[in-house]
């Protein structure tokens, strides 16, 4: 399998969507329907990606996305959210903002390019 993808979403359904959509693109994917098993799962596993929903029951997405910046501040963030805007102040800590409304290739468009982006600083 490629790269493995970390996708946080309380609602199970766009999470199963999500999770069907990268797999048939070769990617790795771990599930977590809440933050705390987000931040679990991100700092057990080996993960090179985040999806991350913004409007979480437990928390924001913006706190989770500080927080994993703080366990591997390298890993690329994508913060998802019903909303097609948010302030500035709350994607800080995300390195793309996607509506959930846009088109699947939007999704995969942007998490190959921050993929890319990681991989060629990396090297």
């Amino acid at each position: 399998m490629g790269n493995t993808i970390l996708c946080v979403d309380d609602e199970h359904h766009g999470l199963m969507i999500r999770r069907m959509l990268l797999e048939r693109m070769g990617y790795s994917v771990l599930t977590a329907e809440n933050a705390r098993d987000g931040l679990r799962a991100f700092s057990h596993h080996s993960v090179d990606a985040v999806v991350l929903d913004y409007y979480l029951p437990d928390v924001d997405g913006a706190r989770v996305a500080a927080a994993m910046r703080l366990i591997k501040p390298h890993v690329p963030i994508i913060l998802f959210s019903v909303q097609w805007s948010l302030p500035e102040e709350v994607t800080l800590f995300a390195d793309a903002f996607l509506g959930k409304g846009q088109s699947p290739v939007g999704l995969l468009n942007t998490l190959q390019g921050l993929l890319q982006m990681h991989h060629s600083q990396s090297a």
